[in-house]
């Protein structure tokens, strides 16, 4: 439990989980399932589950590709944060939506990995939550940098994986489960 904010309430992040993010993600359709049973996991025993969804000029707000993907669908109780960077905190409402709902453990899922899961994990400790990173329930797309050298989105999301496992900050917890082990504090 963290011991830099009071309280103990998990809620579960869903992060850019949307038409064109996940169009070319690596096991994207298993990784969509997982996304959905965590999602509810949360809400049979009461947990928050908060949607992020990101605008920018690659991914324009309202078009196709900024649409959930269809087989999610928030209910219209639960939340949702628009963002425009990388990090879900940055330029939101998302940390006074936190601190609103008493949470200090967030639980993330979604895509993609090596952009906005990582820059949210990093984001979500550094002011004082516990995060559990669901291992089987985020993803991205292999990168293919200028010089033809390829980054293999599996190797991405088990070097988050791994990092996740073994990142230590004071007070904070922080580790990864998968989608059918996750523990949430209602």
């Amino acid at each position: 439990m963290a011991t830099v904010r009071p309280g103990d309430k998990s809620a579960l992040l869903v992060v850019d989980v949307q038409v064109g993010v996940m169009a070319q993600a690596w096991n994207a359709a298993q990784i969509i399932n997982r996304v959905a049973r965590t999602a509810e996991r949360a809400r049979d025993l009461g947990v928050s589950v908060i949607w992020v969804q990101h605008a920018d000029h690659h991914l324009i707000s309202a078009s196709a590709a900024w649409q959930w993907v269809p087989e999610l669908t928030p209910v219209p109780a639960e939340r949702l944060i628009h963002k425009h960077f990388n990090s879900a905190f940055e330029r939101t409402e998302l940390e006074s939506t936190l601190s609103q709902l008493g949470i200090t453990h967030i639980v993330l899922a979604g895509a993609a990995s090596n952009w906005c899961i990582r820059a949210t994990a990093y984001a979500a400790l550094e002011r004082g939550n516990d995060l559990t990173l669901v291992s089987d329930a985020h993803t991205t797309e292999t990168a293919v940098l200028e010089n033809g050298a390829r980054i293999e989105a599996e190797g991405v999301v088990e070097d988050l994986n791994a990092t996740m496992t073994w990142l230590r900050y004071p007070g904070r917890v922080s580790g990864i489960a998968s989608a059918e082990t996750v523990s949430f504090h209602p």
